[in-house]
């Protein structure tokens, strides 16, 4: 089939090489120059592991192509899928569509024969309606079906959720546009993934649902870890112990200093916004976001206890500052609020990340960025982990005593045992372990 996908983000981008690796033809689009030719050079603009070899198999076999200009990408597809931007508007925290809404403009312009424009960017309920709008009222005579696509793609594990995901949703009730939708879905057939056919409002609300619920999830194992510490319980057994009660389940029960992502942080405010409106608040996500907001502020507060609350002349050293592993994305990450809170504590603050750096210097004013995690714990009082990278898990701790100042350690992602690190002559702490 043929597919235009608008936006070349991180969505975009994931779900354009995916597609194409199923054997359609894909064009990508985006409206900015440089990022259309770095791709064009074989330039990935984001961190995804896998995704450079994805991309560059696809479009080296003619499959996967990109443009600045969509009008012959929209005129012979298909499906035109809308991946762009919806980050939360400033002021009242609803998503911002302009990007989606620009997208629709120029959709209806180009459109010829039947066409499925589906919406893969996160949006509220209702968007789709006002999409079809759009469309409707420039081009009258157009013959068209809006359809809900969200997108459930994990980072650092987009690839292999695209492929083999728990399930596909779709918004539509059109019998044409189910079709198209099954066909581009057919090559997972062979992992008889299952596809959700729902209203398009329905598909909308999956989302954010979903969303919300696992952030529900952490939120709600993270105050466990604060009543754990206050006990003497242990976190990591706590959540075992529940976890493995299948109507549970283990996963997002990982105790840490807050969720933060390109998802959970915009997705639960704009679901707590359409909901007010609505006249139907959803209290228990209301009340996630403010008990995840005053966690990433709290954390720069454990990193003070370690040293007996004065950070005046310390030196701190953290590993990690995206937001979780295998990714580059900065977007709410907890060291935005940790880093700077340390610096007006009084501290130094060194870092290092593998793959966030370059980001984290745009949003990080005062943070000394180093190039490796034994440069970054050098002369350090205390030693933060902050994101749990792989190459974090099994430090040289007899190298990290011989080069930090004080043996101080807090481990906000519980990579290590409290038995091991006092061994090893480490003064630690860690999340809801004693």
């Amino acid at each position: 089939m043929r597919v235009a996908m608008i936006g070349t983000g991180y969505v975009g981008l994931v779900s354009g090489a995916c597609f194409a690796d199923f054997g359609h033809d894909v064009i990508c689009v985006d409206k900015d120059p440089s990022k259309i030719e770095r791709l064009e050079r074989g330039e990935i603009p984001i961190f995804e592991p896998g995704l450079d070899d994805l991309v560059a198999a696809n479009v080296r076999d003619g499959r996967l192509s990109f443009a600045l200009d969509g009008a012959e990408a929209i005129r012979t597809a298909d499906a035109v899928f809308i991946a762009v931007g919806t980050p939360s508007r400033r002021g009242d925290g609803h998503a911002d569509l302009s990007y989606v809404h620009a997208a629709a403009e120029e959709i209806a312009g180009l459109i010829e024969g039947f066409t499925v424009v589906v919406t893969k960017s996160t949006v509220p309920v209702g968007t789709g309606d006002e999409i079809e709008r759009i469309i409707r009222e420039r081009r009258p005579d157009a013959e068209f079906a809006v359809v809900s696509n969200p997108e459930f793609l994990r980072e650092g594990a987009a690839i292999e959720d695209f492929k083999r995901p728990d399930r596909i949703v779709v918004g539509t009730e059109d019998a044409r546009a189910q079709a198209v939708m099954r066909e581009l879905y057919r090559p997972l057939n062979l992992n008889e993934t299952p596809i959700l056919f729902t209203g398009r409002r329905t598909s909308e609300l999956i989302k954010y649902a979903a969303n919300a619920f696992l952030a529900m999830k952490i939120t709600f194992i993270n105050e466990m870890a604060d009543l754990c510490e206050a006990v003497g319980a242990d976190v990591q057994q706590v959540a075992r112990g529940i976890g493995l009660d299948k109507r549970i389940g283990g996963k997002f029960l990982h105790a840490g200093p807050g969720y933060g992502g390109s998802c959970f942080p915009k997705d639960t405010l704009a679901l707590v916004r359409t909901a007010t409106d609505a006249g139907s608040p959803v209290r228990l996500i209301e009340t996630t976001v403010q008990i995840n907001d005053a966690r990433k502020k709290a954390m720069a507060g454990k990193v003070a206890a370690a040293l007996d609350g004065d950070l005046t002349g310390k030196t701190v050293a953290l590993l990690g500052l995206t937001f979780k592993p295998n990714t580059d994305d900065m977007r709410d990450a907890p060291s935005l609020d940790v880093a700077p809170a340390l610096i007006a504590m009084g501290a130094t603050v060194q870092a290092f990340d593998p793959e966030g750096m370059h980001e984290a210097s745009k949003l990080l004013d005062g943070v000394i960025f180093k190039d490796g995690p034994y440069e970054a714990v050098e002369g350090a009082d205390v030693v933060v982990i902050l994101t749990e990278w792989d190459q974090f898990r099994a430090l040289d701790l007899d190298r990290v005593k011989l080069l930090v100042r004080q043996p101080v350690m807090v481990d906000l992602r519980n990579v290590y045992r409290p038995e091991d690190m006092r061994a090893r002559g480490f003064k630690y702490a860690s999340i809801g372990r004693a």
